[in-house]
């Protein structure tokens, strides 16, 4: 899957859920020993995975995670307490094993993956001019989209880039509106100065880049690990695979294909609600509820990764459990 033109995007929402399978796991739940519904939103879960999988009993042999990280041009608006350099370091620690989405990977059983993007050029600084040229963009795209397992049963998606709790902000904005300050949080441990300097930034690019389409919006506020994750979100419906996205971070990267339709965001999951403060508003507009709300706000994938554990559970109940007949139970 390549993409030629930020245009055709909005294209891509030629996969579509199988309505016959998800009625069938419906049938499925319905049988098994327990009162209907009892199960709440692991049974939803179910009938979310049966419907893109195609099947009445999904099953997830192959649990794809892959962190995108890339770096920003809009530190230079002092948005960040720590150096660019730390997105690098991170992504030797994601390599050597020695990071929270390694060991939230192993536990829940995904195999995970690192693609960092272009570290060592940064995005230019959104308040001077476009972040990323359409090449850019597209060239990231691409590579978030070949970064995709076609064979694997769900992609976890995370991210790492100093400064891209500003990008998420910049995004959010720009896309459903709102007042910055609503958006915008502390990220990494920015202080009450640091704020302000968020604020200003987001401020001045939604000035420079007013009434774009949204996947020009991607390219004028973003960053290289946003397109990525667009690109991956894409590529993952394609092959009917179902997704996790993030947290705050994640979620606003994936927000320019709602807004270009919002029938491209209808086969993932949010995997927890972030403690930044725009996540939940973000979730609203985009009309998603997460799966775990574990005060986390860390990145890296690390809520979706543990949002995983919950959905095998969900699996594992939904075919494993005995139907009544199968018990010997009476049902009614």
């Amino acid at each position: 899957m390549e993409f030629q033109s930020l245009e055709d995007i909005a294209a891509r929402a030629d996969t579509h859920p199988d309505e016959a399978a998800r009625a069938a796991a419906l049938a499925r739940q319905n049988s098994l020993t327990k009162p209907p519904g009892s199960l709440g939103r692991l049974e939803e879960l179910a009938l979310f995975m049966a419907a893109w999988r195609g099947t009445a009993r999904p099953r997830i042999n192959r649990a794809q995670a892959v962190v995108f990280a890339g770096n920003h041009g809009i530190c230079a608006q002092g948005v960040n307490p720590y150096p660019q350099a730390v997105t690098a370091q991170m992504v030797a620690n994601f390599e050597a094993g020695g990071a929270s989405i390694n060991q939230l990977c192993r536990v829940n059983g995904a195999d995970l993956s690192v693609v960092a993007l272009d570290l060592d050029h940064p995005t230019a600084d959104f308040t001077q001019g476009p972040a990323m040229t359409g090449a850019e963009t597209l060239a990231a795209l691409n590579r978030g989209a070949a970064a995709v397992d076609p064979g694997a049963d769900v992609l976890v998606l995370g991210e790492m880039g100093i400064g891209n709790s500003t990008i998420a902000a910049a995004l959010a904005a720009a896309l459903f509106g709102g007042a910055v300050a609503d958006w915008v949080g502390p990220g990494t441990g920015s202080d009450p100065a640091g704020l302000r300097r968020k604020i200003a930034a987001i401020e001045a690019g939604l000035a420079r880049h007013r009434g774009l389409a949204p996947m020009q919006v991607l390219a004028a506020l973003g960053g290289r690990e946003q397109a990525a994750i667009c690109g991956a979100v894409l590529a993952a419906r394609r092959h009917r695979i179902p997704v996790i996205l993030d947290g705050f971070i994640c979620t606003a990267a994936a927000a320019p294909l709602h807004a270009a339709d919002p029938g491209l965001l209808d086969h993932c999951l949010v995997g927890h609600v972030s403690a930044e403060p725009g996540h939940r508003k973000l979730l609203a507009a985009l009309d998603k509820t997460a799966v775990l709300d574990f005060e986390m706000r860390l990145g890296e994938g690390s809520g979706a990764a543990l949002a995983l554990g919950i959905l095998r559970a969900a699996l594992e109940c939904h075919n494993g459990m005995a139907t009544f007949g199968e018990a010997g139970v009476s049902a009614a």
